[in-house]
């Protein structure tokens, strides 16, 4: 398995290979996403989206480029930096991230809902009152 990961010369594809050619879509339409999220949090009203989501257009944009060059780099047969492993590294930074994102996203942005009606509490007539 270590042996398959870190092969650091494996066969080259052919830019006409279909894993190729998804990957660069992929990397494409990453490119595209960076600046449609740019665009789009720019017009966002909510201090809060704004703040949580000023750096997905940039690691958007980075995880394009460095996929672009990991797969240039491996169709033309660059040894040690078309291996396996930093595709490894590619897709669980990226897969961390989003899931970081996920995570702060829920815990910061929400909404206080209005309460309807104040509830009678029952140990409100034995708490202290203000003196008069």
């Amino acid at each position: 398995m270590l042996s398959y990961l870190f092969w650091p010369n494996p066969p080259a594809p052919a830019y006409s290979s279909p894993k190729v050619v998804m990957i660069l879509l992929v990397c494409v339409v990453l490119i595209a996403a960076s600046f449609s999220l740019k665009r789009w949090r720019s017009k966002q009203s909510s201090s809060v989206t704004r703040k949580l989501s000023k750096s997905w257009s940039r690691v958007a944009l980075w995880l394009a480029i460095s996929g672009l060059f990991l797969t240039v780099c491996r169709v033309e047969g660059i040894s040690y930096i078309s291996m396996r492993f930093w595709w490894i590294i590619w897709a669980l930074s990226a897969l961390l991230f989003v899931g970081f994102q996920i995570k702060m996203f829920r815990m910061r942005h929400y909404e206080v809902l209005p309460q309807e009606g104040k509830e009678e509490d029952p140990r409100e007539k034995y708490l202290p009152k203000k003196k008069k």
